[in-house]
């Protein structure tokens, strides 16, 4: 049976070139923090108020079923801040 060639290696070894892109970010300000649960708080407390008193409210008896879109939206706009959170 015939003998197969045998490649040559490269006889010096070259790391790859190190990567400079983005130098790694710190942990998050406790402001965004306190935002962040703000947010989810008030969204929870909007949607409590709206159920115990919504209809003895001003505000709330204008706002009729548009209040669950905003309490709910404060609470998507906390957790959306949550994947930013470090």
């Amino acid at each position: 049976m015939p003998k197969s060639k045998v490649r040559k290696k490269a006889a010096t070894y070259t790391p790859p070139a190190q990567r400079s892109a983005a130098k790694e970010a710190g942990p998050t300000s406790p402001v965004y923090v306190v935002v962040m649960l703000g947010l989810m708080l008030v969204g929870l407390a909007w949607l409590v108020v709206n159920y115990i008193a919504g209809d003895k409210i001003a505000l709330f008896a204008a706002l009729g079923s548009w209040n669950f879109l905003v309490g709910f939206s404060l609470i998507v706009v906390g957790l959306l801040m949550t994947m930013r959170w470090r």
